[in-house]
């Protein structure tokens, strides 16, 4: 069955930015769906290609209309995805990539049932988080532990996905996603016919 939400979710620093990138670069028919956030452009980030940035004025302005899918606050800040741009891109028959946390993941679902494939991608165990988050250099200390706190949560969660990818060889975790999102993109068209049989 075809599924235009390719939905990525993990916990932080498990990988699923790579493996993000890497299927985008693989399946030229899928596109990046951008969030919106309340967070600081980190340097190298452009607005509207990393993330829509926006002051929690607006962010607030976009729940008062009803433009975001789902949001939620994650260490101070707000992520969101915005309900014009997934409608637009679906209604034009595109397949959309998204890099969510799981409640986000979660909610894409209860929004689009049909239409989203899930998955989690695991790092092999919470050490091994850790240490890919330490060696990041991009938090401090406290920042980390809160991080490891909230893949605890998340961990919990992943049986609600439609498969689990252990993140323990990289080039192994990106075949399994290959074969997965090839089995949702690849199929027939679902092109409603014009006239009765």
């Amino acid at each position: 069955m075809m599924k235009q939400l390719i939905v990525l979710s993990a916990p932080s620093g498990a990988g699923k930015t790579t493996v993000a990138k890497h299927l985008l670069a693989t399946f030229p028919k899928l596109r990046f769906s951008v969030s919106a956030t309340t967070r600081t452009m980190r340097p190298g980030e452009q607005h509207a290609r990393d993330y829509f940035f926006l002051s929690r004025e607006e962010f607030a302005e976009r729940l008062r209309h009803e433009d975001l899918i789902e949001y939620e606050e994650i260490f101070g800040n707000y992520y969101g995805t915005l309900r014009s741009v997934v409608e637009q891109a679906m209604a034009r028959g595109e397949f959309l990539v998204f890099d969510v946390d799981v409640k986000g993941a979660l909610s894409l679902r209860n929004a689009f049932p049909n239409d989203t494939l899930l998955l989690f991608i695991a790092p092999p165990n919470l050490e091994v988080l850790a240490d890919r988050l330490r060696n990041r250099h991009t938090e401090t200390d406290e920042q980390v532990a809160l991080r490891l706190s909230r893949a605890e949560m998340e961990m919990s969660l992943r049986d609600q996905f439609d498969d689990v990818i252990v993140n323990d060889d990289l080039q192994r975790t990106l075949q399994r996603a290959e074969v997965l999102v090839r089995s949702v993109t690849d199929g027939p068209s679902q092109q409603p016919l014009l006239f009765p049989e």
